[in-house]
């Protein structure tokens, strides 16, 4: 079995089925009555959690792959995108329904009282447009350099979702506080990344210039 075919046959299904397994617990404690005396903040904080880490695991998969030099980990960014809207959606249908059962007047007077609804539902819907355009034949469509500028929303997505998560717990910050680093980490290592990629550019700009100025002057 070559290289590739052990990542697509092997790696990439396991990750797959571990990424539901948070999913799996969750309905496993509810039909077992093991979660705790209140099941409904158990199904939020962990869908919502999962979905932040999902966002980071996203988030570092390019990195590690220029680090690596290993090109087969961008086929696994896309699948963890996905898990990331999954339980995006997982969590903010469990606070329309169990929570609200879409009672939109009552949700709409919830949110002057409670602003991390509002700054996860921006979250969450800087991460519908990412989850439509994640196809092949979408990412054709709209071109490659556009849909690269699109999915840089899933930046300003982690860092609303860090935000969410610091509203929410208040006191206890040091788990959004460690995602936000890590958030902050990897935008500073893209930014990194583009600045030396802009001083390469310019550099070989000029060189090119006194090149060309030097064969005109001979």
């Amino acid at each position: 079995m070559t290289q590739q075919q052990w990542f697509r046959r092997v790696l990439k299904p396991a990750l797959f089925i571990l990424a539901l397994v948070p999913l799996g617990l969750l309905v496993y404690g509810v039909l077992t009555d093991t979660l705790s005396a209140n099941p409904l903040d158990d199904i939020t904080d962990e869908t919502g959690t999962w979905t932040l880490r999902f966002i980071v695991i996203t988030l570092s998969i390019t990195p590690l792959r220029r680090i690596t030099k290993w090109n087969q980990l961008l086929q696994l960014r896309r699948m963890f995108g996905l898990y990331a809207f999954f339980y995006g959606s997982l969590h903010f249908f469990t606070y329309l329904y169990f929570d609200k059962f879409f009672e939109w007047g009552e949700i709409l007077a919830d949110i002057p009282k409670r602003p991390f609804i509002l700054i996860g539902f921006t979250a969450y819907s800087l991460m519908i447009p990412l989850a439509a355009t994640s196809t092949d034949r979408i990412t054709k469509w709209i071109g490659g350099k556009r849909w690269q500028l699109l999915h840089r929303l899933v930046y300003v997505t982690g860092i609303c979702g860090v935000i969410h998560y610091l509203w929410l717990v208040k006191a206890d910050t040091q788990r959004p506080l460690t995602y936000g680093a890590i958030i902050g980490v990897l935008l500073l290592y893209r930014v990194w990344e583009w600045v030396s990629k802009r001083i390469a550019k310019l550099r070989q700009e000029r060189k090119a210039e006194v090149e060309t100025a030097s064969a005109s002057n001979q």
